[in-house]
């Protein structure tokens, strides 16, 4: 009778990618995501509302506050859909973050029980976010069918092919939302204080993101600046999807782009050198 024997070892290189474990264990990140699902919401009574109850409740909030007390410009949109539509891409990426930040101290009493390729956890709650986005999209597009054809601003309103484009903003936004997640998720496992500092980094990046303003509102020496933070462009993109506004600039699309592929890659290599180590000294 052959008997096999499989050697697990560490990686010494500082950015490895078991991709082929990856595609195996694809059947463990199946049931994570549903895991994920079914836990946030668990023993509440909306369930699966809070998807919509959220954006809703933050999108009144920005109507009343910016919209009609500071008086920002939405690009002669209607308020409620200017601030829903920047709120699907920010949505989804500050979920990213939230959700991976935690992705080796959540779960340190699984990892010391079973191997599996760790990277599996933050990859199974960006997969989870999509869910959220996918519902959120819908409720957005309830409020894009209403003002477009059932009010004057509907003559303003113009979805563009850019809209095609979708799948691979979502994947930008999941992809630098995971990067920063993992520099955060490294570096909480020995410092514990970034646990309460990842709210008060994605507040800020919140309000240093054309959010509550277009970006066009700003003046042009200062859009430069606008266009170092990588997630500007993003959102003018959705904007400028299905809205038909947005300031879209090719170097800052080049610029999110690089910076994004830096913060995975570093974010991937910081939590492969971490997850080493760290049931050791968690």
């Amino acid at each position: 009778m052959e008997t096999r024997e499989h050697v697990i070892q560490p990686d010494r290189s500082w950015l490895h990618i078991p991709w082929r474990e990856l595609w195996e264990y694809r059947d463990l990140l199946g049931l994570l995501v549903r895991r994920n699902f079914v836990a946030t919401y668990k023993q509440t009574v909306l369930g699966p509302a809070w998807y919509v109850i959220n954006p809703l409740t933050q999108t009144l909030i920005f109507t009343v506050i910016f919209g009609h007390l500071a008086k920002l410009s939405t690009d002669g949109m209607p308020k409620p859909l200017f601030y829903l539509c920047g709120m699907l891409g920010w949505g989804y990426f500050s979920r990213c973050i939230g959700s991976t930040s935690s992705a080796l101290a959540g779960n340190a009493s699984l990892f010391g029980k079973v191997y599996f390729p760790r990277l599996v956890m933050p990859i199974s709650e960006v997969a989870t976010g999509l869910i959220g986005f996918l519902i959120q999209l819908v409720t957005f597009l309830g409020f894009w069918v209403y003002f477009n054809f059932f009010t004057p601003a509907g003559r303003m309103i113009q979805m563009r092919l850019a809209v095609l484009l979708l799948p691979l903003l979502l994947v930008q936004c999941a992809a630098m939302g995971m990067g920063v997640g993992l520099w955060v998720s490294s570096l909480t496992a020995k410092y514990r204080d970034f646990t309460h500092l990842t709210s008060f980094l994605v507040r800020f990046w919140m309000y240093a993101t054309p959010l509550v303003y277009p970006l066009s509102m700003l003046p042009d020496r200062w859009k430069w600046a606008s266009g170092l933070n990588p997630m500007t462009p993003v959102l003018e993109s959705f904007r400028l999807a299905f809205l038909g506004v947005g300031v879209v600039q090719p170097w800052h699309v080049v610029w999110s782009l690089t910076a994004t592929a830096l913060l995975l890659l570093s974010g991937m290599a910081v939590f492969s050198r971490t997850e080493r180590t760290f049931i050791d000294t968690v």
